[in-house]
């Protein structure tokens, strides 16, 4: 009889105890299931990877060079010879040149949030951990960066080493960091205390050690959010910059220099300005929905 209770058969516990953790789903299985509730997260995400799939392969396929010019200058949309927005000043297809423009938008928000996500989660989640002065110190000198304007930074660097392309994702990136460093030194204040960071140091394990394996996993849930919030950061930042003519360099273009030509061709040529300007608000407007929906699945407080 007592077989059949399972409160006094160790095995039936055991068996219980079994189907409760295979049955049971991990923080991260959970994320991903409303994630994948949220329908405005998921549309973002298909239109999204569209989008990158267009930049990645559009300008390779398309009949035309973004490069080559014509003696076709500023023509109106047209199916003949497949000029479907139209011809540019220099008489350059400009869907080939908004397809290149894309790819470079999203090439400089992606590279330079990469750069702000090492630097930011290696700095914050260093002096975070290791506190005291150390982190003081470190945290001190994300101020001064913070202090400077944004724009100042960026003439500067082009002003001392010219404009280039990878000069503007280092340039970008070295300024977004700084939010990143503190959300994760935050994180890291409000773990590195926790019972399994102790074991850890009981059990021998370095510091680096400790902030590979135990901490920067733990603080991965905000940095992925924050993450899909950055790179529309660097897209709007890059636009600017490319607006102000501080952007890249020709032949290569931008939705920002795109936007920028269609701005002094508007009463004319609408068609030059909508087409890039709508093509920036979609891509920006996806990767916001993919951000509040990683920031409502990883919400602990939605377990």
């Amino acid at each position: 009889m007592a077989s059949l209770d399972p409160v006094l058969d160790p095995t039936g516990r055991v068996e219980a105890v079994t189907q409760a953790i295979q049955g049971g789903r991990s923080l991260w299985d959970d994320a991903r299931a409303r994630l994948l509730r949220n329908k405005a997260a998921v549309i973002s995400m298909i239109l999204f990877g569209l989008i990158v799939l267009v930049a990645a392969l559009g300008p390779v396929f398309w009949v035309h060079d973004y490069r080559t010019i014509s003696d076709l200058r500023t023509i109106a949309p047209t199916f003949t010879d497949w000029h479907i927005l139209g011809t540019d000043l220099q008489g350059r297809d400009l869907f080939a040149r908004l397809l290149i423009g894309l790819r470079i938008s999203l090439l400089v928000g992606i590279v330079a949030t990469v750069v702000s996500l090492v630097i930011g989660v290696t700095w914050g989640a260093t002096a975070g951990y290791l506190g005291g002065r150390i982190d003081n110190f470190m945290m001190r000198i994300v101020d001064v960066l913070y202090a400077l304007p944004f724009i100042f930074f960026v003439i500067l660097l082009l002003t001392v080493f010219e404009r280039n392309i990878v000069l503007i994702f280092a340039a970008i990136g070295a300024i977004e960091w700084l939010t990143m460093s503190r959300i994760v030194r935050g994180q890291t204040l409000s773990i590195k205390g926790k019972e399994f960071i102790e074991a850890a140091r009981a059990a021998g394990v370095s510091q680096a050690g400790i902030i590979l394996r135990h901490i920067l996993p733990n603080v991965i849930g905000p940095v992925a959010v924050y993450v899909t919030l950055t790179i529309p950061v660097v897209i709007l930042a890059e636009s600017f910059l490319s607006f102000l003519g501080l952007g890249v360099n020709e032949p290569l273009t931008s939705l920002g220099v795109l936007i920028a030509d269609g701005a002094n061709m508007m009463d004319d040529k609408p068609w030059m300005l909508i087409a890039p300007a709508v093509t920036m608000s979609v891509t920006l407007l996806c990767l916001n929905f993919i951000g509040d929906g990683l920031r409502d699945a990883l919400d602990p407080k939605e377990r």
